[in-house]
């Protein structure tokens, strides 16, 4: 299944016919002011990344994105940002849902997510560009607060990934964002009125509710977000599920519910994802064997880690760490 939200509202049988004519052009007008944005952000960032992979910027929160080519499935954990493409086109999969992300839509993603994810539309002509910008949820609050908006409903699925029909004004904020890079002295004053602006149209968007739950930390997203945070800091030690519950205030059952509405995934699983993930960075750092490593994340057995290790990975430890070696991409998250 693809999640590819629809724009636009469906036409009332008795509209006048001139209504439709302009409620027609001006969507035209839009589609061709999107093209235009997004044909002069991928011209800057083609200039800003001569090499496939993530390039920090003078910006901390903002991070360019270059593949001249399709990637392979690359099991990641797709971290809190919304990831903004000028072109080419890319999907991930958390659960049995794929999200496609491309100049129509952007990705937001509001808790780090085990996911699948992969670069299906590159050329060396045409290279797949992207934008990842860290939202920062004080500045969403603090927008809420201002503009008087109401408390969301949390009526949708609660899932901590959505696509979004991406619009002009929030292309237009984040070019002139890019286009501040060129001016390094203007930096420390204007970035942060960019990238408050950018909150800003991000909150008028058809997700300000979920938008919203990532700022006031609501409902079962803020629930679920404490016992994310639980795992990492104590992922290599055994996993109570009762004792975990009661850390966040909820009954057991309660919480493996939320959290795999959240997360795709079990509790359990989030912690495999967290230690096998944790395994091959330190496989790829350091120079130790493959059962060393399973101990030190947690493991009992050295057997069921690699077992474990090749069902999510698709080679053992130490065969799969040779290959990312010889192809670093695999790695990357985007």
């Amino acid at each position: 299944m693809t999640n590819r939200p629809t724009s636009g509202r469906p036409r009332t049988a008795g509209a006048p016919a001139s209504g439709r004519s302009v409620a027609a052009t001006r969507k035209a007008q839009d589609a061709e002011r999107r093209e235009a944005l997004c044909a002069e952000l991928a011209t800057l960032l083609e200039q800003r990344t001569g090499t496939d992979g993530g390039h920090e910027t003078a910006i901390p929160q903002l991070t360019l994105w270059r593949f001249a080519n399709p990637t392979e499935p690359a099991h990641v954990l797709q971290q809190p940002a919304v990831y903004v493409v000028v072109q080419g086109r890319k999907h991930i999969t958390v659960d049995e849902e794929t999200y496609v992300y491309d100049p129509s839509q952007y990705l937001a993603v509001s808790l780090e997510l085990p996911a699948v994810g992969h670069v299906v539309e590159a050329s060396p002509d045409a290279p797949y560009l992207c934008m990842t910008l860290r939202v920062d949820a004080r500045e969403l609050a603090a927008l809420i607060v201002e503009t008087g908006r109401p408390a969301p409903r949390d009526t949708h699925d609660g899932r901590a990934v959505f696509v979004s029909s991406l619009q002009a004004p929030l292309l237009d904020a984040f070019l002139r964002l890019v286009r501040l890079l060129d001016a390094p002295q203007d930096i420390q004053v204007l970035a942060p009125l960019i990238l408050r602006e950018l909150h800003f149209r991000l909150l008028q968007g058809e997700q300000h509710g979920r938008l919203a739950e990532m700022a006031i930390g609501y409902g079962r997203l803020r629930r679920v977000a404490g016992a994310i945070s639980w795992i990492k800091e104590h992922f290599a030690e055994p996993l109570q599920i009762d004792a975990l519950a009661k850390q966040v205030n909820m009954s057991a059952s309660a919480l493996h519910g939320h959290f795999r509405a959240v997360a795709g995934v079990s509790p359990i699983q989030y912690q495999k994802h967290l230690r096998l993930q944790e395994a091959r960075r330190l496989l790829l750092s350091e120079a130790t064997s493959a059962e060393s490593v399973a101990y030190e994340v947690g493991y009992a057995s050295a057997s069921q880690f690699s077992r474990e290790y090749a069902r999510l990975f698709g080679a053992p430890p130490l065969r799969d760490a040779a290959r990312l070696r010889s192809r670093p991409d695999m790695l990357l998250d985007t």
